[in-house]
């Protein structure tokens, strides 16, 4: 089955704008707290938690910017509608992010050679207090990850501070009872790999659906060929399936009738969409029929 075929609406659209703006309010107050302590402190890793806490708020009003604009009904500029806002909304927010791990990536480095002194105690209160905001934002944002490659991230995003804000409290805790300042920079490190990680994680996706790559857990010839089972198709050609946007995806192909089907031939073309829909949730199928004897010389199976 094509992914999110069968979505689910648990949160209404204003009711999901206002759980984020609450979100993007106490992640940006957090971000705040954090940048000041971690500035007081000396704390390296209190600060790269503050950059992605803060990118998280920044990725949170995108989200909210795309959520809108993808509710808007298709027109004569956008006919398939506006759905990919929240596409290219994801594609900026993830490339935002690895661009902060590779910079905490380097500045951890460097602090490893030029250490500086790290005012423990604060770093755990400061840390605890983002714990419990990164709690509360994933929280608010849980429900829709269900939905939307964009809450979806957002929510991963919240989940990683909030094992960042643990990883931050321990090396405040290791500072203040064995005095090891090294393990600030390598809990910057660690905090910096795990961004990468989930970012290049999630872009490939966001990267093939503007791509117009077909989806993922639905291969191209599995699809012509269950079009090719109804009976009075000769062969399918000039095929092209493509994710419109998270949600929904299409086909676009050449029908050859067989010979003595003709008169089928519209029977035979909604039939395929039929199937089409029921075996794999596609909808959105546009249908070039041929006949056998007048059909494209040398075809390609797919593009062209």
């Amino acid at each position: 089955m094509p992914h999110g075929h069968h979505h689910h609406h648990h949160v209404s659209a204003e009711d999901g704008d206002t759980r984020v703006a609450w979100a993007v309010a106490v992640n940006v107050g957090l971000t705040v707290v954090q940048v000041v302590g971690g500035l007081l402190s000396g704390s390296l890793s209190m600060i790269a938690d503050a950059l992605h806490n803060l990118s998280d708020a920044v990725s949170l009003l995108i989200a909210v910017w795309a959520r809108r604009i993808a509710r808007r009904p298709a027109d004569d500029s956008m006919t398939f509608g506006y759905g990919r806002a929240e596409v290219v909304a994801a594609l900026v927010n993830l490339t935002t992010l690895i661009v902060i791990g590779l910079y905490l990536a380097y500045e951890a480095v460097m602090r490893f050679f030029e250490p500086q002194p790290v005012a423990g105690w604060m770093v755990v209160i400061i840390a605890g207090f983002a714990l419990a905001v990164d709690l509360v934002t994933a929280a608010l944002t849980w429900a829709m990850a269900k939905d939307s490659v964009n809450m979806r991230a957002a929510f991963l995003h919240n989940v990683a501070d909030a094992l960042g804000s643990v990883a931050v409290m321990l090396a405040g805790t290791l500072i203040l009872i064995f005095g090891w300042t090294w393990v600030d920079p390598a809990v910057t490190l660690g905090i910096s790999g795990y961004i990468l990680w989930m970012a290049f994680g999630e872009i490939g996706e966001v990267v093939r659906i503007l791509m117009l790559g077909a989806p993922p857990r639905l291969p191209s010839e599995q699809v012509l060929r269950t079009a090719e089972g109804v009976a009075g198709v000769d062969n399918i050609h000039n095929a092209h399936l493509f994710q419109i946007d998270e949600h929904r995806s299409a086909l676009q192909a050449h029908v050859v009738i067989s010979a003595g089907e003709w008169t089928r031939a519209d029977a035979i073309k909604t039939e395929i969409k039929a199937r089409l829909d029921a075996a794999h949730g596609l909808s959105h199928v546009t249908l070039e029929v041929e006949c056998a004897a007048h059909s494209c010389a040398h075809p390609a199976r797919i593009g062209a």
